[in-house]
């Protein structure tokens, strides 16, 4: 009957080398600089935004750079040590460190422009008869591919591995792009003034309606 029970130390080395059990520390280590890197950027974005004004569209341009950056700099270590395979016999903590590093500042320079200027700069772009409607489908279609990404994110890693990276940096340069040529500054103009922005944009004005002489 004895014989037919586990021994203790095979039932103690089981549970220490489960592989979710012995990588949750490091998961939870990881969500917590990540979300370090949340805070300190969110603070520095409040205080930036106090001293420039509504919306400085300079943000954009400037977490481009770090973003790009840092992507094109993961893509480059995970690929030099993981390569297409994922097969990996030695993972220095140096190397570990760097990475999580540049994950960091790829997040933090997400944190302070993309992420809370995606739902400023659509509260004060619109004129006022449209602004509800207009932000309630700017929500929605923003929810919408957020869940998608979340959705499809390891699914593509599992297929694009390392050059996955190099996909969303290459989004980020597009749309830094689309927001140095496409959108207006906003800085110290009132919302009520905001379709005479629109009318004189160089690419705007063309979809803008002319007034016309109330008879």
């Amino acid at each position: 009957m004895s014989n037919d029970l586990p021994d203790e130390g095979l039932l103690n080395h089981h549970v220490s080398s489960d592989p979710m059990e012995s990588g949750r520390p490091r998961v939870m280590a990881r969500k917590h600089k990540t979300q370090l890197s949340l805070l300190i950027s969110g603070i520095r974005a409040s205080l930036a935004g106090r001293q420039l004004g509504p919306i400085p569209i300079n943000f954009f341009a400037l977490a481009g750079h770090p973003s790009i950056g840092s992507g094109v700099l993961v893509t480059v270590f995970i690929g030099w040590k993981f390569g297409v395979t994922g097969d990996v016999t030695d993972l220095p903590k140096w190397y570990a460190g760097l990475v999580v590093f540049f994950i960091c500042a790829y997040v933090a320079a997400f944190a302070w422009s993309w992420g809370p200027l995606g739902w400023l700069v659509p509260s004060e772009i619109f004129p006022l008869e449209i602004r509800s409607a207009a932000q309630s489908i700017t929500v929605s279609v923003n929810m919408f591919f957020t869940f998608i990404v979340a959705q499809l994110f390891l699914t593509m890693l599992c297929h694009m591995k390392f050059g996955l990276f190099i996909f969303f940096a290459f989004f980020v340069l597009l749309m830094t792009l689309y927001v140095y040529f496409f959108l207006p500054e906003t800085k110290n103009i009132p919302i009520e003034e905001m379709t005479c922005v629109w009318k004189s944009h160089w690419f705007w004005r063309r979809f803008m309606p002319e007034d016309r002489p109330q008879i």
